[in-house]
């Protein structure tokens, strides 16, 4: 219900007390493929602004408004959207005692200096909504310095909206003098920060390198979860490791990794990975500030793509996750298509039984394979169903990739036999005179120590 406009920026008591109130700004113009041709986006506006309010209340604020301009040529320069919207949405802050406007679009500092000044309000954009997002869910020590780090990086261009007025020199005689403007200092400041936070994350990504390396020593798989924000990927980590990892119905609501050991139904052992999720628009700080975390994903033997088969753009967010991939390098990496959240679909849309859940190729309602993906497995993380067939899935990709390893041994070599049957598998082994043949099947990583450790034999 609208309530009378205020007067000037004073608000109630009640609203100034309560969680903060906002208004999201959207804006539809035409996508534009890389050849330049006009093509569909990713996301209509309406849907886009549903997922920025989803954003807004998982920050804590309270959506009370939305509008949408329709560009026909460009953004102006100056504000982004047209002056009458701009007096359209002051009007609609007014009327729901709005205090923050937030853009789903970047804003350049310019034009959020000059919104700020014509709507007399606290202008954000979606980059930075995001980034508090990620400031808030952070809890280690390394995911904290990854989101300082692309805060820093945000906010280094957009000083001068903040601190112009605090100059310590003026014009005039007597006022000239060596020193430095307040602005200067602050962009000092945070250049130093910056070099602060890099030479901490580069300890951290040692850290994790090394890390990365005793798993390599390891003979077992790795695999990652990758996907959409909340479609589901620690619920499906806690269903096939019972890891505990943090499950809300919030977007964002793990970002640090977590890796358990998963056995598979052929009896090998893999490492799964849990990751953080994407989303459309994620601002590239993140990706740069986040790449010892997205490294994880680069370097898995396979990817588990989860997907939100109940949201109704989830082709959408599937284009969103490989565009991300594409970016860190891991786009060709062997994935398998998780549709979740199947007890959300009605059961027309899932075939005939939920016990046997669809999987490409099978009697219930296919879904096409995308590009780099191998497999496609429906499944429900939150109720079970369909994890044996994904399992099974897993087990099947990953064959793929093994080797068949021939081998003549002495006798007396009985450990590289041993370690032969704790490491793959030992298909035959025949002893002859004062030799043994053995054939196994083995992973990639398995046949690389294998070669080191016959070169000491």
């Amino acid at each position: 219900m609208c309530r009378e406009p205020m007067r000037g920026n004073r608000l109630p008591a009640a609203v100034m007390s309560g969680p903060e109130r906002v208004v999201l700004v959207g804006v539809e113009r035409p996508a534009r493929h890389a050849n330049g041709r006009l093509g569909p986006a990713y996301f209509y506006v309406e849907e886009s602004l549903d997922e920025l309010a989803r954003l807004s209340e998982t920050a804590g604020l309270v959506v009370v408004g939305k509008t949408v301009q329709a560009l026909r040529e460009g953004v102006n320069p100056a504000t982004f959207i047209g002056s009458g919207k701009v007096a359209e949405i002051k009007e609609q802050c007014a009327a729901t005692e709005a205090r923050t406007v937030i853009f789903d679009d970047d804003l350049s500092p310019a034009q959020q200096r000059n919104l700020e000044r014509l709507l007399q309000l606290k202008v954000l954009d979606r980059s930075q909504l995001i980034l508090d997002i990620f400031a808030q869910r952070a809890r280690s020590q390394a995911g904290k310095l990854q989101v300082e780090l692309a805060q820093l990086e945000y906010l280094r261009s957009r000083l001068t909206r903040q601190w112009i007025h605090l100059s310590r020199l003026g014009g005039g005689v007597g006022t000239r003098g060596p020193g430095e403007t307040q602005l200067e200092v602050d962009r000092r400041r945070i250049r130093e920060r910056i070099a602060t936070l890099r030479r901490r994350l580069q300890d951290v990504e040692r850290t994790r390198t090394l890390q990365r390396q005793e798993r390599a020593r390891v003979p077992f798989p790795c695999v990652a979860l990758v996907g959409y924000t909340n479609a589901g990927k620690s619920t499906l980590m806690n269903q096939l490791t019972q890891a505990g990892v943090l499950v809300e119905d919030q977007l964002f609501a793990t970002l640090d990794p977590t890796c358990r050991r998963l056995d598979l139904p052929d009896g090998d052992t893999v490492m799964i990975i849990d990751t953080v999720g994407f989303i459309n628009k994620l601002p590239h700080q993140l990706i740069d500030a986040f790449k010892s975390t997205l490294e994880e994903v680069r370097t898995a033997d396979l990817l588990l793509h989860v997907i939100d088969a109940a949201h109704p753009r989830w082709a959408e967010q599937r284009a969103v996750v490989r565009q991300v991939l594409e970016e860190i390098g891991a786009g060709q990496t062997p994935t398998i298509a998780v549709f979740n959240k199947l007890d959300r679909l009605p059961p027309a849309e899932t075939g005939d039984s939920f016990s046997q859940p669809w999987v490409q190729g099978s009697g219930g309602r296919e879904r096409p394979v995308d590009r780099g993906e191998v497999q496609s497995v429906g499944i429900s993380a939150l109720l079970g169903w369909g994890i044996d067939h994904l399992l099974i899935a897993i087990a099947r990709c990953l064959a793929h990739q093994r080797e068949l390893v021939h081998l003549n041994l002495p006798l007396k070599e009985s450990r590289v036999v041993a370690w032969l049957h704790r490491n793959g598998k030992v298909l035959e082994e025949v002893y002859a005179d004062s030799m043994v043949r053995v054939t196994a099947s083995v992973s990639s990583k398995v046949a690389g120590q294998l070669r080191k450790l016959l070169s000491t034999v």
